[in-house]
């Protein structure tokens, strides 16, 4: 089937030297991969630092032919109705909402015996009593003391509200 080829077969002396050329010898180890790529790569010149020249002043010249007479009077007119904005949409923790008025009081009591920064007001309105805690413009400001509320009241919650503007 096979044919035994010997080492001294003129095959196999032929595909050993065609090994030997391709290759190299087998005494010399193989390096990594070589090649000088310097001539390629582009030369980097040292960047030129300007001196500033000294340009005469120019005079300032008007603007004609714009919009900003209208422009102003629509921006008077928005910054006239952000001032009388007294209120603003916000949000307030709310940490007890019922009907007694002692467990309103008592929830009171627990922040101010808490020992937190926060403020509580109690509010009544028609027919139950509620306390909230802090005015928030946004509600991610409100769950900062939202998660520290929770620890003494699980019940917490944050509520949507009118916040008074300064």
């Amino acid at each position: 089937m096979f044919n035994k080829v010997s080492f001294r077969s003129p095959a196999y002396l032929a595909f050993f030297l065609s090994l030997v050329l391709v290759n190299g010898s087998f005494a010399q180890k193989k390096k990594g991969y070589q090649e000088d790529l310097s001539r390629w790569r582009p030369v980097q010149t040292p960047a030129v630092i300007e001196q500033p020249t000294t340009e005469p002043d120019r005079a300032i010249v008007p603007a004609t032919k714009t919009v900003n007479v209208r422009v102003d009077s629509v921006l008077d007119s928005l910054d006239a109705f952000n001032r009388s904005k007294m209120f603003l949409d916000g949000f307030t923790v709310q940490i007890y909402s019922g009907q007694k008025k002692q467990e309103a009081l008592e929830a009171n009591k627990i922040l101010v015996e808490s020992g937190m920064d926060l403020k509580a007001q109690v509010e009544f309105i028609q027919p139950k009593f509620r306390v909230v805690v802090g005015k928030y413009y946004t509600r991610i400001s409100a769950h900062r003391d939202l998660y520290r509320l929770r620890k003494l009241f699980p019940n917490a919650i944050i509520v949507p509200e009118k916040v008074p503007v300064k």
